[in-house]
């Protein structure tokens, strides 16, 4: 089938070619990071001068050889995973902080003008239709305004319904590959601190709820906790392999949403190949862009939604700093505050921060003051429940005072003594 495209069909090393110095480039994220082709970039490293790339997380090694020619690449990330951190904190990039609902009018508006758009996707079908598979989120706005399109050709890449497709006219250039997706098992990673956190979640979460989880450990260890419930419905920015079972023991139904009833809508989906497997040409999934999926208009419309992120600390009054460690940026905006608005705006919904009480220093995740420089992701007026394993502090409605002592209370027994001495100081005496 792919004969009739030979006109289109490239090495990655003949692919890159076209990129000079200055270009910006986007480039496919998470599970669909087009690793062949960020190589092939690479080694064209001591040739290229300032080429901006644009992208959310990545997954895998990039090999952009960034160490020994800084001066090639500029990492202008819109998120920041593990694998360009280093680089986003020193004079090789910068973070781009938006909520990720906002991110495809960057492109449609030409806030920025993509020169040349790396994707992976499927195999053209018979009628010429590749799926940008398990990354469509931002994806498919950067390949409909970038200038120059080349594809990763992958056969490994699944066939997902929604918003995925992309016509082969689109593309300028084919890779073939034969690449495996990145996988990540965050099941594998759960400790006994998530499973006490995911407990009281569940305990929030009623038969036909409609959910959305953020990324990590907590989100699949909530997602064990609901073997009993009925009926729930999925409404969510990404997904991993802890909807499985759920789906197979009939406890995920979507019966009960009032947009997109009787189908599971994501924006991207990052897990193991199980997970890729059981996506692949399945009707159930849409994955639709994240201008609609995290819409708060959209996301409130489904009742009782249940809205679940997490955060690196939060402040006595309630300020949510999520995407960094005092000025060291560690990943991003995302779609929290996109999420944690559309909960609250819904008929029941429970918009939910939960987080471990302490980092792995033993340091307290619940402090009187966010650390210097550090950035607010989710205001004070935004949080309605905070989590930890010690319990839920339900903030709203509540004052400052009270919320002071309500954090206290679900904080670490180690650090609730300077908790208190600190909401004291500043707001007086616990009230009645």
């Amino acid at each position: 089938m792919l004969s009739k495209y030979n006109h289109k069909i490239k090495s990655a090393d003949e692919a890159v070619q076209i990129i000079k110095s200055g270009d910006c480039i986007f480039v496919h994220g998470s599970a669909g990071t087009p690793l062949t082709l960020t190589a092939a970039l690479g080694r064209r490293a001591h040739e290229l001068q300032d080429v901006e790339i644009m992208n959310i997380s990545l997954l895998g090694d990039l090999q952009l050889n960034m160490d020994d020619y800084p001066n090639s690449f500029f990492l202008n990330s819109l998120f920041v995973s593990a694998n360009i951190r280093p680089m986003v904190n020193d004079e090789r990039g910068a973070y781009i902080p938006i909520f990720l609902s906002e991110i495809s009018r960057l492109f449609k508006r030409h806030y920025i003008s993509l020169d040349v758009v790396f994707i992976n996707c499927s195999p053209p079908d018979q009628n010429g239709y590749c799926s940008l598979g398990v990354s469509v989120d931002i994806a498919k706005s950067a390949v409909m305004n970038g200038k120059h399109i080349i594809a990763q050709i992958n056969p490994n890449m699944p066939r997902t319904h929604g918003d995925s497709f992309i016509h082969s006219d689109k593309i300028n250039t084919m890779v073939l590959v034969d690449d495996q997706l990145p996988e990540v098992q965050y099941g594998l990673h759960i400790t006994e601190t998530d499973m006490a956190i995911a407990k009281h979640v569940a305990s929030l979460i009623d038969d036909r709820c409609t959910l959305q989880m953020g990324i990590g450990t907590i989100p699949d260890a909530v997602l064990t906790q609901l073997t009993g419930h009925r009926d729930l419905g999925i409404h969510t920015e990404m997904f991993s392999d802890g909807v499985i079972p759920l789906i197979e023991k009939g406890v995920i139904t979507n019966a009960y949403k009032k947009k997109h009833r009787d189908k599971i809508v994501t924006s991207f989906a990052i897990g193991t190949k199980k997970l890729y497997d059981f996506i692949h040409d399945n009707p159930l999934f849409q994955f639709l862009e994240s201008e609609y999926v995290n819409y708060s208009g959209n996301i409130a419309k489904n009742p009782n939604m249940v809205a679940i992120n997490s955060a690196i600390e939060i402040d006595l009054t309630g300020q949510v700093c999520a995407d960094s460690i005092g000025t060291f940026q560690y990943s991003g905006v995302g779609g929290q505050m996109d999420f944690i608005r559309g909960a609250s705006l819904s008929d029941g919904g429970k918009p939910i921060i939960a987080l471990p009480s302490v980092t792995k220093r033993g340091e307290s995740k619940i402090t009187p003051f966010l650390k210097q420089g550090a950035g607010v992701v989710t205001t004070r007026a935004h949080v309605h429940y905070v989590i930890t394993e010690y319990g839920v502090a339900h903030l709203f409605g509540k004052n400052l005072r009270q919320r002071a002592y309500a954090l206290t209370d679900i904080a670490h027994p180690d650090h609730r003594e300077n908790l208190e001495k600190e909401s004291f100081k500043r707001f007086g005496p616990r009230p009645l």
